[in-house]
């Protein structure tokens, strides 16, 4: 994939616009760090953090239902009212 994209001038740095498209197929956000690098020259941006990884809800509750296994008592423990901290039963 090849973008074209302008230098302009901001204040008193050189920047250029990475658009919005190029940005989700890296998984990247405003405010990533990239490292910036000259091979032979050619500019070469790569981010400085592996791209945070974004879950769906259906990968977050995946196997949810396994931790009602480990509830053996149905939940009784729930209402003895016998409080370890300040937890709000």
């Amino acid at each position: 994939m090849t973008i074209s994209t302008k230098i302009r001038r901001q204040g008193g740095a050189a920047v250029i616009t990475i658009p919005p498209a190029l940005l989700k197929i890296l998984d990247l956000e405003v405010g990533a760090q990239l490292s910036l690098s000259v091979d032979n020259g050619e500019l070469i941006a790569r981010p400085v953090q592996p791209a945070k990884k974004r879950y769906t809800l259906a990968e977050l509750l995946e196997g949810a239902e396994e931790l009602t296994v480990l509830d053996k008592d149905g939940g009784a423990w729930l209402e003895d009212d016998q409080r370890m901290g300040d937890e709000l039963l």
